[in-house]
């Protein structure tokens, strides 16, 4: 049975009706057209699916629509009004996006992290990210391009 649910996706108020159960990831790539957010183990192990509720990372794969009804949501399509954000800047510099499956998942979690506390070592942020998994195997080149985002955030 298909209820309706109210949430605001990116700074848009939509009204979704849904079956209470439907993953907040079907609703944002099927009814809202928002590819950004990717599938990846449809169990809220790898990260790929993470996107910003009222402010905290969150896997959109395990998390029905029920429990986000009148929340704000943001996704990798609505973290910069110029079209690029510094964050993906630095990973494009740094060649951190071997295949790029991972990292708008990645992005957004340190873009939470740092949201809520811009004063984070690269290490705090290290270990916050170990869910987000990269099966590339950039890490390395990830966390180089996250200092410098946090360098850059000092800076300002």
């Amino acid at each position: 049975m298909a209820n309706k649910y109210s949430l605001t996706v990116n700074g848009q108020k939509h009204e979704i009706e849904s079956d209470p159960d439907t993953p907040l990831l079907y609703i944002l790539r099927n009814d809202l057209k928002l590819k950004g957010t990717k599938f990846g183990c449809g169990g809220g192990v790898c990260g790929a699916c993470t996107v910003i509720m009222d402010g905290l990372a969150i896997f959109s794969c395990d998390t029905p629509i029920w429990s986000i009804d009148d929340k704000k949501i943001e996704t990798i399509e609505g973290i910069s009004q110029d079209g690029i954000h510094p964050l993906q800047e630095l990973l494009i510099d740094e060649q951190a996006g071997q295949c790029g499956y991972c990292l708008s998942g990645i992005i957004m979690k340190v873009k939470a992290i740092t949201d809520d506390d811009p004063t984070k070592s690269v290490d705090d942020i290290a270990n916050e990210l170990d869910r987000n998994l990269c099966r590339c195997g950039s890490q390395l080149r990830i966390l180089n391009a996250v200092k410098k985002y946090l360098d850059g955030k000092s800076s300002r």
